[in-house]
């Protein structure tokens, strides 16, 4: 096995991305050792009781003393309030990232108050379920996922190598996007698909004539994938929204205009152009399966075939 990468790391937010890193790290030797944080003290518990570290404190200036690497897990509107915590204990030359999914808020909140000495390097494993908490973690989470860095124009280049490297080793691919790019695109293969899912649920939901025995009784597969999108921790995409909203309206007003299209080819009986529709976006669904993002068996391979399938955001 190879030898750690660091000494310590210190993971700051114990829910599913950081209870997997934990699992991957202590799998895959990548530190001595490993200290959690967590504001909730049931969930620190919780982590101590499922062994995913060796130190917990609800106090994150404690748990980033001494790290080599600080992995901030955190709503993403949580972010600056942690930057704050953790700034004045952390020691020069640390890395510090991120997972959230919104780069450009997060850049905004946490880059002003780390101090200089450190590598802030802004990140987003595109990897996640629809669960949450430290037991919805697990150590092969992030296998053939993409990692998105962010980087400042001041970005350390052996910080950001040391950082990819940590994250091939977790089993991520990784890459590199301007803050404003990633966002765009985030919105619309993540923030916008999760929120027209709980757009129809919630339609669904409020539905008089259907009752909600006969919406769960009677749910065949499309209405299924929304309800695991709508699943999703509300905190999280709450502060999606909030912080990634030009990209999100953006993308909103471009689908309202092509919902729009679909609703006039269907009132006129437009047979081509509903063709046309439906099998160019049937050739999108096999492009995701040859890039290895998705597996081609029944129900989007949901049965149990890939626990990795879902979204963190």
């Amino acid at each position: 096995m190879a030898d750690p990468l660091f000494d310590k790391i210190a993971l700051v937010g114990i829910g599913l991305i950081g209870s997997s890193l934990a699992r991957v790290i202590r799998r895959k030797n990548l530190a001595r050792r490993i200290s959690i944080s967590t504001r909730r003290a049931g969930t620190l518990e919780r982590a101590r009781e499922l062994e995913l570290g060796d130190a917990y404190s609800i106090d994150p200036a404690e748990a980033v003393a001494d790290a080599d690497l600080v992995v901030v897990s955190v709503p993403v509107g949580s972010s600056g309030e942690v930057a704050e915590s953790i700034a004045p204990a952390l020691k020069p030359g640390a890395i510090v990232t991120d997972v959230g999914s919104t780069k450009r808020s997060v850049i905004a909140q946490m880059e002003p108050v780390l101090p200089k000495n450190v590598h802030f390097i802004p990140g987003h494993p595109l990897a996640g379920t629809e669960k949450s908490g430290p037991d919805a973690g697990f150590a092969d989470l992030f296998e053939n996922r993409w990692c998105i860095f962010t980087p400042l124009p001041d970005t350390d280049p052996a910080a950001l190598e040391k950082l990819s490297e940590f994250w091939r080793r977790c089993g991520s691919n990784v890459d590199t996007m301007d803050p404003a790019h990633h966002d765009m695109v985030l919105a619309i293969v993540s923030h916008l698909p999760h929120i027209i899912a709980y757009n129809i649920v919630g339609t669904a939901d409020d539905l008089q004539t259907v009752t909600k025995s006969e919406v769960i009784k009677y749910s065949a597969s499309g209405f299924r994938d929304f309800t695991r999108l709508a699943a999703s921790d509300p905190t999280m995409w709450r502060d999606v929204c909030l912080h990634n909203k030009d990209a999100i309206l953006e993308m909103l007003a471009r689908f309202s205009e092509d919902l729009a299209s679909l609703q006039r080819a269907i009132r006129w009986g437009d047979g081509e152009k509903l063709f046309d529709l439906f099998t160019r976006t049937r050739a999108i669904r096999r492009s995701i399966i040859e890039a290895g993002q998705e597996i081609d068996a029944p129900d989007f391979g949901r049965h149990g075939a890939d626990p990795a399938d879902g979204d963190k955001g």
